[in-house]
């Protein structure tokens, strides 16, 4: 369902769409250069600190804390609207580039990152929920498109001028800079904020009413999970140091994980039923396969091929790119179903991260992973934007956060346990890390995007697959 007449114009620049345009695109935008900031500049920061088993911790921080604000946005912007979580999400966003630029020492930087994950989950369901309300179905697909696209400047340019500022001015520049940008980005968002408060908002069923109440009582289970993946994440970083801790910690923090799992994904998603539950699955599958391997890529390119911070960066800048090319190509009227644009997607993320594994496994010129890996970026484009559109039209106004959120939770959960489980082995490795660590870890990521694929033929938009959705 929609707020917006289906008589008029489907065009997603014109007037009466336009607010909401421009400031989301600020919004995502300032978001990607942060994003590709924290990537180009996190190996010279933890050397600096003398901290690289601390990398993966670093890296996952967010996830950990992404989890439990996915599950308060989603019952938060159902039950209110999203403009309350909009305005938190901003505060936060602000606060973690001041901790993270002013940091002293990797735990400030630790807590910077915990912050910024937070921002994001409310940042990331609000905004999916205004496009819910503010646009038809129709148009959706093409907002996804400049989703993507929005990253294309950040991921050409960010990796560059980050690489410049941290060799000339220091990494602290990068994220002091986002934060006086900020305050344009919430501007262009401003005129957005007013057409959505002015929208009614939709009345809830008891059987709705309950339903989020239900909802609300998963909160514990969601913060559970945080706290899981956080801890093994902690203790995997330390494990070399302190092993009986470690050795403690993770396998318990393994099963919270797990029963936390279960409690707060929707019914059906560990078999992938048909249907919204085989969306989750797919989401979570895609995310750690590929999110799993981007996350060392600059790391490797350091360490392995002795590329400097601005050079390194090349890989996030592919990243964006090639994402962006992906989602475009999704939301073109191509009429090719969408389960086999999901497919499509998968498949060349698979060979993909297949070929950027001779970036770590062979001495081949690093451009022949480099291209491996653009290919693998076009196939997470064309199946993300998929998975984002396929979420929408599993879901109605009334559910639109909560499936958002799950959707958007079990890609934190799989992309945070892929990543404190390389973390882990490569803080066993930090001393001299060698090539067949990076290896490992990006052949893993193939093979969970393997599995995505095999997995994508459960989801189809039938009549019964979208009852199933309603009630799960």
């Amino acid at each position: 369902m929609t707020t917006i007449d289906a008589s008029a114009p489907q065009r997603l620049f014109s007037g009466r769409h336009l607010p909401l345009v421009l400031g989301v695109v600020g919004l995502v935008t300032l978001g990607a250069f942060e994003n590709r900031a924290v990537g180009t500049a996190l190996p010279t920061m933890v050397r600096e600190f003398d901290a690289l088993g601390s990398f993966g911790l670093a890296n996952a921080a967010p996830n950990a804390s992404y989890l439990i604000s996915l599950a308060i946005a989603g019952l938060w912007s159902d039950r209110r609207g999203p403009i309350p979580t909009l305005r938190t999400g901003a505060i936060a966003f602000t606060l973690a580039q001041l901790l993270v630029g002013t940091a002293t020492a990797m735990p400030m930087v630790v807590a910077g990152r915990l912050l910024s994950g937070l921002a994001e989950g409310l940042l990331d369901v609000s905004l999916m929920v205004l496009v819910a309300r503010a646009l038809p179905a129709v148009l959706r697909p093409k907002m996804f498109s400049l989703f993507a696209a929005m990253w294309i400047l950040p991921s050409v340019l960010g990796p560059v001028l980050t690489g410049l500022v941290t060799e000339e001015f220091g990494w602290r520049w990068v994220f002091l800079g986002a934060v006086a940008l900020i305050v344009p980005s919430w501007m262009l968002l401003g005129p957005a904020m007013r057409q959505a408060a002015d929208a009614p908002d939709p009345e809830h069923s008891p059987e709705e009413v309950a339903e989020l109440e239900s909802r609300r009582a998963m909160l514990p289970w969601a913060l559970a999970a945080s706290v899981a993946l956080f801890s093994m994440t902690l203790a995997g970083g330390h494990l070399e140091s302190h092993p009986v801790i470690g050795g403690v910690v993770i396998p318990v923090a393994l099963v919270f994980l797990g029963l936390a799992a279960v409690r707060v994904m929707p019914k059906g998603t560990f078999v992938a039923r048909r249907g919204f539950p085989a969306v989750v699955a797919v989401r979570g599958l895609g995310g750690a396969a590929f999110a799993g391997v981007g996350g060392y890529l600059p790391l490797l390119l350091t360490l392995q091929h002795n590329f400097n911070p601005a050079r390194a960066g090349v890989t996030l800048s592919i990243t964006g790119v090639s994402w962006a090319f992906g989602s475009w190509l999704q939301g073109r009227e191509h009429g090719i179903a969408r389960v086999n644009v999901l497919r499509s997607g998968l498949a060349l993320m698979t060979v993909g991260i297949a070929v950027t594994s001779l970036l770590a496994w062979t001495d081949a010129t690093p451009w022949i992973g480099l291209i491996g890996w653009s290919f693998a970026g076009i196939g997470m484009g064309l199946s993300s934007s998929s998975l984002s559109v396929l979420t929408l039209d599993l879901s109605d106004q009334t559910n639109t956060g909560r499936n958002s959120s799950a959707a958007q939770m079990a890609g934190t959960m799989s992309i945070a346990t892929a990543l404190a489980v390389s973390g882990t082995l490569l803080a066993l490795n930090s001393s001299n890390p060698q090539p067949w660590v990076f290896g490992a870890i990006i052949t893993a990521g193939s093979a969970t995007a393997l599995l995505g694929l095999l997995t994508a033929g459960r989801v189809r938009l039938s009549a019964a697959s979208m009852v199933a959705a309603s009630n799960s």
